[in-house]
């Protein structure tokens, strides 16, 4: 992924990530780096990848901004807690506390349905704290509550939330929504198959370029990938991967999910593109 780092440092004055998808050169794919156990090579399900359209949007989808700030620069998307106030994103786009960011759910032409919502908290695999390992590219984000309607609500009671699931079957169609890095705009949505490059959930769509880091793989209600990973997403707009889901973010969304002290994230090195 291009690393927008810069950008972000410019606009806030602050150690903000601000990575987000993709760059242009296109790298090999190494293969996993851990002992996670993640499925086998497969290849890509079709040689004629669609396109991603633009969509007026998904209610539990939206962009990430530096407070008060534009362009966005990542996607995240609701995930159903407790607290119901959790998003799940990529860790790459998160640093420090996370408390520089807010989330704009189902945002849209530069408006915001739905509000804003400010980033409290965040959290992320000890192994991404300290590695940066990409098996482990996930980030769980708690945002505080507001009053609506005389009632204190999470953004979960707003626009609903998906649950969270486990690394995609080979063969499955997903549905991916992302923001492409901007404002006043839409986001884009693509139906892709799911394939497998070394281990590493993999799928061919156009579209989805620098801003779309974060953006979740929906199928059945669930949020089974993200768009991050190999490369922190991938090397070219094309082709998009996830960190595989599996024991390890479901321990993860547990410890958010608890909303004890979170985590100080340290921006990544370059992507490997």
């Amino acid at each position: 992924m291009r690393d927008l780092r810069a950008v972000a440092a410019a606009l806030i004055g602050l150690a903000l990530t601000a990575t987000a998808c993709h760059s242009t050169a296109k790298a090999p794919a190494p293969g996993p780096t851990t002992s996670t156990t993640t499925p086998a090579s497969t290849t890509p399900a079709s040689t004629t990848p669609p396109t991603a359209t633009h969509t007026t949007g998904v209610k539990t989808v939206g962009p990430l901004f530096a407070r008060g700030l534009t362009p966005h620069f990542c996607t995240a998307s609701v995930v159903h807690s407790p607290g119901r106030d959790l998003l799940i994103t990529a860790a790459h786009c998160v640093s420090g506390t996370g408390g520089t960011l807010t989330f704009a759910p189902d945002y849209h032409d530069g408006a915001s349905p739905n509000g804003t919502w400010v980033v409290v908290r965040a959290y992320a695999d000890a192994r991404w704290r300290t590695k940066h390992d990409p098996l482990h590219d996930v980030a769980f984000l708690q945002v505080a509550k507001q009053i609506k309607g005389a009632k204190l609500v999470g953004v979960e009671d707003v626009v609903g939330a998906n649950l969270l699931g486990t690394a995609p079957a080979k063969g499955i169609t997903v549905t991916v929504t992302g923001y492409v890095l901007g404002s006043h705009d839409e986001a884009i949505t693509c139906v892709p198959t799911v394939y497998y490059t070394n281990g590493w959930p993999s799928f061919d769509c156009a579209g989805f370029a620098d801003g779309t880091s974060g953006s979740p793989w929906l199928q059945a209600g669930r949020v089974d990938a993200l768009i991050g990973g190999l490369h922190q997403g991938g090397c070219t707009p094309d082709t998009s991967y996830s960190a595989p889901f599996g024991a390890d973010v479901t321990a993860l969304y547990q410890r958010a999910s608890a909303a004890g002290t979170g985590d100080v994230l340290t921006p990544p090195p370059s992507d490997g593109c």
